[in-house]
């Protein structure tokens, strides 16, 4: 059964300026973000955004900086207003809101972990964590317990009573998600939410995320300009480039199927054992027939955990189990030419060196 729907960006287009309206013509008519700027003095932030996010999933949107994917985001919860396009969230059009139903939306809905924490550095961590109940106007006494049970969950245990001041980056950051975990809002807004981390405890932070997720199943937007990070949280990945959308999907079918060459550029220098898993490259059973094999592996494990199972013998083949039930096979020969870049990333090379 599909998944439903929660929040559609339809048709989005966003420019900065004194008459954006007007700059709007020229966007439509085809003019370049570099054109726009040169003959208008207006920067064209996003350009025709169409964007589906499900239910329950981690919608991941990266690219490099000034690509757009933090004025992206803005546009979810109406921190920044669109220039056109279509917003809606579980069914509504936010853009139809008025004041008190947007406040409304941003504080029961809603939630946001910043790259740079933004705690109140004179509140202490539990009343930072409760910050959501504070502002619907609940007292201590309403989000105490909550505030407490998920900075338990984040690792905090013991720590409401300090300071912002008296923390490390990783603490501060664990208090971020604690407090928009206590909001209790389905929908969570993370913007290079672990950017500012030192590289042990970004990891670290990315498997509390994935962790949390399994057993909360929130609708999580994620803005990251790391593509390890954005294939390690993904179900689906967003590619920005100037403000438009150059490729989305699974993140495994992008790696496997790179349709244009700045998505080459990406995946050029990424671990292809580590990233890619066994149902992404496996013979469904149906298509298998008959194979003789040398075991099972989960159809979540990586090649690169395959690759160690088998000791780099090629003459193996595995039954991918998923969900109990074999779903496939895998053939170590497969497993191999699975890590040469495809057809397409060696077209967009081609294209680079003339």
């Amino acid at each position: 059964m599909p998944k439903e729907i929660s929040i559609s960006i339809r048709n989005l287009y966003k420019v900065f300026g004194a008459a954006p309206q007007d700059a709007m013509k020229h966007v439509l008519d085809g003019m370049s973000k570099s054109e726009l700027m040169e003959s208008h003095g207006h920067v064209l932030g996003l350009r025709d955004i169409n964007v589906d996010m499900h239910a329950g999933d981690i919608t991941v949107i990266m690219g490099l900086s000034g690509s757009g994917k933090s004025t992206l985001i803005r546009h979810v919860n109406r921190l920044i207003e669109p220039t056109a396009g279509e917003i809606w969230v579980d069914g509504e059009n936010v853009l139809e809101f008025g004041e008190d139903r947007l406040r409304q939306m941003r504080r029961m809905q809603m939630s946001m972990v910043f790259q740079h924490f933004a705690l109140l550095p004179h509140r202490t961590v539990l009343q930072n964590t409760g910050m959501a109940q504070a502002v619907r106007g609940e007292g201590r006494a309403g989000y105490e317990k909550a505030a407490h049970e998920w900075l338990e969950r984040v690792g905090l245990k013991g720590q409401g009573h300090q300071y912002p001041h008296q923390l490390s980056g990783g603490m501060k950051q664990r208090v971020g998600i604690s407090r928009a975990l206590t909001s209790n809002a389905p929908i969570m807004l993370m913007d290079e939410a672990f950017s500012a981390l030192d590289p042990l405890i970004r990891t670290d932070m990315q498997d509390l995320l994935l962790e949390l997720q399994q057993e909360l199943r929130k609708t999580i937007v994620f803005i990251s300009h790391d593509l390890d990070e954005a294939l390690k949280l993904a179900d689906h990945l967003v590619i920005l480039k100037d403000g438009i959308v150059i490729q989305q999907g699974e993140p495994q079918e992008i790696l496997l199927n790179p349709n244009d060459p700045y998505i080459v550029d990406f995946i050029s220098d990424i671990n292809r054992a580590r990233v890619l898993r066994a149902r992404s490259i496996m013979t469904p059973a149906e298509k298998a027939g008959h194979v003789i094999v040398s075991g099972e592996v989960d159809a979540e494990d990586t090649l690169e955990t395959i690759i160690s199972r088998s000791n780099g013998d090629t003459g193996h083949s595995y039954t991918v189990m998923g969900d109990g039930k074999p779903i496939g096979v895998l053939d170590m020969k497969t497993l191999v030419r699975a890590l040469v870049p495809s057809g397409a990333a060696n077209d967009g090379m081609r294209k680079r060196a003339t």
